[in-house]
């Protein structure tokens, strides 16, 4: 739709992070057409217009604004190669997903993690048969952290990170990004990437400073419009 990916989940109508337009003005410049079309196509949510850095023309954040939307929580983009990721420990024991019940048990944590309903659980549990690689992190019997890494054309993305409140600090996503690291340059990879929220004072940054202690580099922050429709 006007050079951008349109994405609504009906299960999640309340979720900017599912319900967002990725790409507009990148392939060709957006027109206040095309920013009416995407509004419209994602009326009844809440959601975010993503404008990475180069989006044409230089008035999409003003075309924007004027239609009621507002400066969201921005992701940074970050990307490491494939060498040896510093040492990571944890107690828990950390397991790839290749049962149902696992894959089941993968989407309770990765849900939870991400304040999303429970009816997205069985959505989420099919991303191993999507082409992701999936690991749980559980201490005894009890999910607690959860991790994925897709690969395509030489790029490992690094995603579906999540740790239950309880088991937070106990070095999971660490771990996590460490053998998803470790995985994707067995798989042939010469990069992987990953993302999480712009640092801000009165936003969490475990995950920010996990990814650079994993020695990824910021690469750039894409701004997020967020829209209520």
């Amino acid at each position: 739709m006007g050079g951008a990916i349109v994405l609504r989940v009906p299960q999640a109508t309340d979720s900017p992070m599912l319900n967002r337009a990725v790409g507009l003005g990148i392939d060709v410049p957006a027109t206040e057409e095309d920013v009416d079309a995407v509004v419209q196509a994602l009326a009844g949510t809440t959601f975010y217009v993503a404008i990475l850095p180069g989006a044409l023309p230089p008035d999409l954040p003003a075309w924007l604004e004027a239609r009621g939307l507002e400066p969201g929580w921005g992701w940074m983009t970050f990307r490491r190669g494939v060498g040896d990721p510093p040492a990571a420990r944890t107690e828990l024991r950390v397991e790839e997903v290749r049962s149902p019940e696992q894959a089941r048990a993968f989407a309770q944590v990765v849900c939870s993690g991400y304040g999303l309903p429970e009816a997205l659980e069985p959505v989420v549990a099919r991303a191993p048969d999507a082409g992701w690689i999936c690991w749980l992190a559980l201490d005894g019997d009890e999910p607690a952290s959860a991790a994925g890494l897709y690969v395509a054309e030489g790029a490992g993305y690094l995603g579906f990170a999540a740790t239950m409140p309880q088991h937070r600090g106990k070095g999971a996503q660490g771990t996590l990004l460490a053998g998803r690291i470790r995985r994707a340059a067995k798989l042939g990879c010469d990069i992987v990437i990953t993302e999480t929220g712009e640092r801000r004072d009165n936003l969490p940054s475990n995950s920010y400073r996990n990814i650079l202690r994993s020695g990824f580099e910021e690469v750039a922050l894409t701004a997020n419009w967020l829209g209520r429709g």
